[in-house]
């Protein structure tokens, strides 16, 4: 216990994970440090925290546990929209509570960056931005 890096280890026995609340404000933060050409791309998008995705997500990509998906983009892509399209539900990104936390006590990266990465990951691909593209993004953010 000498060599523990907390001064005082029952220091956390008041800590607990974050709630979806505040996941939800950190998530929302995290997008607002991201690059203003990259957020003009997501007018509208709504971010929507949940502890897991539903069954219907699930199957429909084929996972086999809730745990196997930290976040999910719902919607249509910029290069995919339409002026003469009828009115269309806004887009969503949808961030996995449960499945962040997990990931976050698995690997040695901050809550932020991996929040940062999910959010990133799910805009970019959507809108056809490359691995090298995403990377310079959340580059970008520090």
């Amino acid at each position: 216990m000498a060599d523990t890096p907390f001064p005082d280890p029952l220091a956390w026995r008041h800590a607990k994970a974050p709630s979806l609340v505040e996941l939800e404000v950190i998530a929302t933060t995290v997008f607002g440090r991201l690059p203003v050409r990259f957020r003009s791309m997501c007018e509208g998008l709504v971010i929507q925290i949940d502890d897991f995705p539903t069954e219907e997500v699930l199957d429909h990509m084929g996972l086999e546990s809730e745990f196997d998906l930290l976040g999910l983009f719902q919607g249509i892509g910029l290069p995919f929209r339409s002026d003469s399209a009828p009115v269309q539900m806004p887009n969503m990104i949808w961030l996995y509570r449960r499945p962040i936390l997990d990931y976050w006590a698995e690997h040695d990266e901050t809550l932020g960056a991996i929040i940062k990465h999910v959010l990133v990951h799910e805009i970019g691909h959507h809108f056809g931005l490359s691995d090298d593209d995403m990377a310079a993004i959340e580059k970008a953010v520090g």
